[in-house]
């Protein structure tokens, strides 16, 4: 039986207007270039799911911290975010034309002017995950956390791989499960983290890291199949982007090992793998966990 999306969506979108408002305001104040603060809001405030800060939202939330406290860690993510699709976008990686349906970074702004801007909201992510007003040892776990995920064992790491086995390279099974861990999946997983990390004062401890570990590697893991699955069946006007691109970079995916059929089942596996680690807790907050992991699979964009 499908989750009730209405009431799943209605949280989503609180959660989204929350982490938008944000950052609409984040760089007021800096005294920032007109064109470099243009081009980095203009791929931040592009829309997106903002998956990950509501994920760490979410997490915090369930453990006791409440959402506004969490905001600019949360925020600090979509910014990591951010800068690593305007990254792969470029000519250099997967040189990709649209971006959730607008034209993407380098070709509003030059390839010089988007890396900045990619730049500058990477290094602008952390100088707002500092200033978190919750207490320093956790604030600092978390941040290490996420530095760790977005870096060279993570999300850098992952590109790397997936760069090295595109268009004629190699890839088997167990490394694309890898580079999906590390470029996909790192910073999903470590966004649940955080959240956990970030409530510690609330007594969040081993345990509740532990779960949301496991829950985000598996949500991250479904994740990355529909987004390969979604590469071959969607249509350019949901997704916002170019379809088929995967295979025409000759790129590994999961529909290209399993089919479409077998993926999908992938996913829901993952996802299951995903729920059962709520099992502990009880309330709202872990039944929006339990939605948005559903969610991954049935969307279409």
């Amino acid at each position: 039986m499908n989750p009730d999306y209405s009431r799943f969506k209605k949280r989503l979108n609180a959660f989204k207007g929350a982490v938008e408002e944000r950052l609409e305001t984040a760089f007021q104040g800096m005294d920032i270039p007109h064109e470099l603060l243009r081009s980095m809001k203009y791929s931040l405030m592009a829309g997106g799911k903002r998956i990950r800060p509501v994920l760490c939202l979410s997490w915090a939330a369930m453990l006791g911290i409440p959402e506004n406290k969490v905001l600019d860690f949360a925020c600090g993510i979509e910014m990591i975010h951010t800068y690593s699709l305007i990254h792969d976008d470029l000519p250099a990686m997967d040189n990709d034309d649209l971006r959730r349906g607008k034209p993407t970074s380098h070709k509003v702004f030059g390839e010089a002017m988007a890396i900045l801007a990619a730049d500058g909201l990477h290094t602008q992510a952390f100088y707002m995950m500092a200033g978190t007003d919750l207490p320093a040892k956790d604030v600092l776990q978390a941040c290490a956390e996420m530095s760790r995920a977005a870096g060279p064992a993570g999300m850098v790491g992952g590109q790397v791989v997936d760069i090295m086995a595109t268009g004629g390279g190699k890839m088997d099974l167990e490394t694309l499960k890898i580079m999906h861990s590390m470029k996909t999946g790192a910073l999903i997983r470590s966004s649940c983290v955080c959240g956990a990390l970030l409530a510690g004062s609330c007594g969040s401890g081993q345990k509740d890291q532990t779960n949301a570990a496991d829950y985000g590697a598996s949500a991250g893991l479904a994740f990355q199949i529909v987004d390969d699955i979604l590469d071959v069946t969607g249509d350019e006007k949901s997704l916002g982007k170019q379809v088929g691109s995967d295979q025409s970079l000759g790129k590994a995916t999961y529909p290209r090992f399993y089919g479409v059929q077998r993926s999908r089942a992938l996913a829901q596996e993952s996802v299951d793998r995903a729920r059962s680690s709520l099992k502990g807790y009880a309330g709202q907050h872990k039944e929006f966990l339990e939605d948005l992991a559903q969610y991954i699979v049935d969307r279409i964009s």
